[in-house]
């Protein structure tokens, strides 16, 4: 089966290869830097995800990079949290 390559049993190695990325590493770093923002930032990121990069840029008069680097940000909130727990 092709998930029996990635479990060893207990799948702490999977796991671990999961927080060795830029994104888990970004997420962990947003996350203790600015707690109070994390509801914050992944609402955010949703709500760009929902109408799009360019749209949500327009409607909150916002360049297309900032919002960019909002739902990059969010998205790695979002995987640290998942991976963290």
């Amino acid at each position: 089966m092709a998930g029996d390559d990635v479990h060893d049993g207990s799948g702490e190695e999977f796991l671990s290869s999961l927080m060795d990325t830029r994104l888990y590493s970004i997420g962990a770093y947003f996350c203790d830097r600015h707690p109070d923002l994390v509801d914050d930032v992944i609402a955010e990121a949703l709500a760009i995800e929902e109408v799009g990069l360019e749209r949500h840029a327009e409607a909150e008069g916002e360049t297309v990079e900032a919002c960019f680097q909002t739902l990059l940000t969010g998205l790695a909130v979002r995987y640290f949290k998942a991976v963290a727990g």
